[in-house]
């Protein structure tokens, strides 16, 4: 037998004292395991200051339940190892899971493999596995987008003064010394757009009898279907739009917006706007020079 030299008072038991042989502290360590204790509460019942010592003595013996932890993945490989029963490949388990081929390979690789799949079978596991990243990116993309939207709340006065008036210093028409317009005229084809520069008009107090509405869009689009769209969205109706410019079709030109969703732009003209459009652009300035950067 192999003697473990313990130090004088230590132990437990008929084991304290002088040395208690290997087989003696392994029996006790296998009783007090049984009995629930962790390896921690068995190392200072029996003062075994040695890991290696201590796993010589339980080898063999599982923990006990309460001191397990809780693995968050004990549910996934067990649905993996189901899954590669069943004769499921890897691109398989991981569509079916969402989890890494890394993971599991570690889990099922004990398992016997699957037969071999057929071009068919591996194109169409390729086109779905393809089809949930693309799924799982977008919905990624729109959480992003959602959690943003909510940082903004609801704007005050002010706040829809300065956005209005970024708006139209990027979108609408400006004056330039080659070309005085002095007119505030606006177009867009985005109708989010359209109604955010419509409620900063109204805050503006520009009375609906002074905007002038017409739609702008391609010959080969659904003209009388846009002008119901856009007119119902200016709160008009289609008769109180002005004459729809038409844009000549250019078979040779590669358009992407065309189909059932393009409806063409909305122009929006203020009627005596001069000294509307003079004020906007010096909110511009005042917002440049508000920002600290040089007009």
């Amino acid at each position: 037998m192999t003697d473990v030299r313990r130090r004088e008072g230590d132990g437990v038991g008929g084991l304290r004292h002088g040395t208690a042989s290997f087989d003696q502290l392994r029996e006790a360590a296998l009783t007090l395991r049984k009995e629930g204790l962790s390896r921690r509460q068995i190392r200072d019942r029996l003062k075994v200051g040695n890991n290696d010592l201590l796993n010589r003595l339980l080898e063999g013996e599982p923990p006990p339940e309460w001191t397990k932890r809780p693995n968050a993945k004990d549910d996934l490989r067990a649905t993996a190892r189901e899954l590669r029963t069943r004769g499921l490949t890897y691109d398989q388990i991981q569509l079916e899971l969402g989890c890494s081929k890394s993971s599991i390979s570690l889990w099922v690789r004990d398992l016997p493999k699957p037969p071999p799949r057929t071009k068919e079978e591996a194109s169409a596991i390729a086109r779905r596995g393809w089809e949930a990243t693309l799924a799982r990116r977008e919905a990624e993309r729109q959480e992003v987008k959602l959690d943003a939207s909510r940082e903004i709340g609801t704007l005050s006065d002010q706040e829809l003064l300065v956005a209005g008036v970024v708006l139209y210093w990027a979108e609408g028409t400006k004056d330039k010394a080659h070309a005085r317009r002095e007119l505030v005229q606006f177009i867009n084809s985005d109708p989010d757009v359209i109604r955010l520069f419509l409620r900063w008009l109204a805050l503006l107090g520009v009375e609906p009898d002074r905007l002038r509405c017409h739609v702008s869009i391609h010959e080969s689009a659904d003209i009388p279907s846009a002008e119901r769209y856009w007119a119902e969205l200016a709160g008009l109706s289609p008769e109180a739009l002005g004459k729809t410019v038409i844009k000549k079709h250019n078979p040779k030109t590669v358009r992407k917006n065309v189909g059932e969703a393009y409806r063409g732009c909305l122009v929006v003209r203020v009627r005596q706007s001069a000294d509307l459009y003079r004020r906007i652009e010096g909110w511009w300035y005042g917002i440049v020079l508000g920002a600290g950067s040089t007009a």
